[in-house]
This record gives C-alpha cells, sequence and structure tokens, in this order.
C-alpha cells in the first residue's frame, strides 16, 4: 500500500456552498501528520469524507489502500479510530476507567462483554503508555478532562486501528494539562505498532515534533502541505491567516503571535 489516505480533486457541497474545493493529499503508511485550520475551515468535512459518513461531490478517495466505491465503508470504519471531546458526552460517567478503554475494542458506549484476561492486560499497557495507569478503577465521570482524553485514545487503540484521528483533543484544557497530554501523544507516536495519526487543531503550538507533516486548510482549500518545519515559517504562515505573524520556535515547536507595529 502505498498510501493510506488518498484525495485526488475533492470537492464537496452543500446547497450552494462548496466547503472543500480540489484537495489533494496524500499520507503515507507510517507519516503523523497535523492538519491545522481556523474554525470554519473544512477540517471536519474532510474528516466525515475520510471516515466515509460523506461522499465527495466530486473527485476520487481512497483509504488504507480501498478505493471509495469499491469497498464497505463500515468495515473501513473499524480500522480508523477518531476521537473527539464530543464522544465524552456519550460515554457513561460511572463506568469504571478500564471499562471505558475496554469497550473500544467493542465500539459500544459501554461495555457489555466480559473482558478477557488479554482485553485487561492491553487495556492496562494502553493506559500505562498514555500515563493514566492511575485511572484504573477509577470512575469515569471523576477524571479530569484531560485524562478522558487519554483514556478515549487508549479506548481507540483497543480495536487496533491503522489511522488514529485526534480531533482537536486539548480543547478545554489548562496549560498544564495540554502538556501532559501533549508528551503522552508524543510518547505514543514513538512506539512500534502505532497507527499514523492525524492531529486536528487550530493552534501551531500543539504540533509537536512527532508530527512531522502539516496540512493548512483555509475556507476549504488546502494552502500548503507538506514538511512541519517547511511549512510552519514565518512567510507562509502569514500567508495562510491573511495576516502578518511572528513566529516563534521553542523545542521544535511553533509559536504564532500577531505582528506589531514594532516588528
Amino acid at each position: 500500500m502505498d498510501h493510506i489516505i488518498e484525495m485526488r480533486g475533492v470537492h464537496y457541497r452543500r446547497g450552494d456552498r462548496e466547503l472543500l474545493k480540489n484537495i489533494h493529499w496524500r499520507v503515507k503508511p507510517g507519516e503523523h501528520w497535523a492538519l491545522l485550520g481556523l474554525n470554519g475551515s473544512g477540517k471536519t468535512t474532510l474528516l466525515n469524507i475520510v471516515n466515509g459518513y460523506i461522499w465527495p461531490t466530486q473527485g476520487e478517495v481512497s483509504v488504507l489502500g480501498h478505493r471509495f466505491g469499491e469497498v464497505d465503508l463500515r468495515e473501513l470504519r473499524q480500522s480508523i479510530g477518531w476521537v473527539s471531546s464530543s464522544l465524552q458526552e456519550k460515554l457513561y460517567g460511572t463506568d469504571r476507567a478500564q471499562f471505558v478503554v475496554i469497550s473500544g475494542k467493542y465500539a459500544t458506549i459501554g461495555l457489555y462483554e466480559r473482558p478477557t484476561s488479554e482485553d485487561t492486560d492491553r487495556a492496562a499497557a494502553l493506559m500505562c503508555t498514555l500515563g493514566c495507569g492511575h485511572l484504573w478503577d477509577r470512575e469515569f465521570r471523576t477524571c479530569s478532562q484531560g485524562e478522558k482524553q487519554k483514556l478515549l485514545i487508549a479506548r481507540a487503540l483497543m480495536a487496533d486501528p491503522n489511522i488514529l484521528i485526534l480531533d482537536e483533543p486539548c480543547n478545554g484544557l489548562d496549560l498544564f494539562s495540554r502538556e501532559r497530554l501533549l508528551d503522552s501523544i508524543h510518547e505514543l507516536a514513538l512506539q512500534e505498532q502505532t497507527p499514523s495519526l492525524i492531529y486536528v487543531t487550530h493552534h501551531t503550538e500543539e504540533i509537536v515534533p512527532v508530527f512531522s507533516r502539516t496540512l493548512l486548510l483555509r475556507r476549504g482549500e488546502i494552502v500548503r502541505a507538506g514538511d512541519t518545519a517547511s511549512v510552519m515559517e514565518e512567510r507562509t504562515l502569514s500567508d495562510f491567516f491573511e495576516a502578518p505573524v511572528v513566529v516563534e520556535k521553542h523545542h521544535r515547536r511553533v509559536y504564532v503571535r500577531a505582528a506589531g507595529p514594532e516588528a
């Protein structure tokens, strides 16, 4: 398989609105991508197409080597994990943390199967990898926002996906919780057998070094896609934000601020 995601000339229209325009995007096996776009840029629409929840108005899409129109999308979705804050609201707050994680294997809200010893061992290993092993036997509702996000990532990994989409996982987190979560994601990406990660955000500073490729999406169009180091340059980001910005780099992460008169 040359590409785990391949989009060629993809457009998506809803009524008179064109939400995606001429998208060309290729993700190779083993690559971890950041998808950067402001609110309304089309990020969710793009993810919905990757997952097969909506069909492009025009263009061709292949995911995990399967061309849309030639594959059962319900089966394909089983190979894609999607972690978003909205999932938290659907889970049962009284469930124990490890049962929330194990339920990911069965794609259920709540756990209705008796966990095997293998399930329990895998949940423990994933929780340890993500730095939330101490939450074992805690009720989900008593966990912090950052802890819940780690549990949701572990839950998605229980199904052994080939692609894991992290959809703005740091939303609602304070500075320290955000850094702890990003550290866990960084460690996850360094593990063997980790799926290809797609990290969705509108904050440049959340793009940690493991995301070596970045796509900039604005009003449904790709502004730039390629190596993160070359994409995260001042001129490119000023063009992307349509306003002059100053780029500061710390520990291979990019922090952006609006350029003042003195700049």
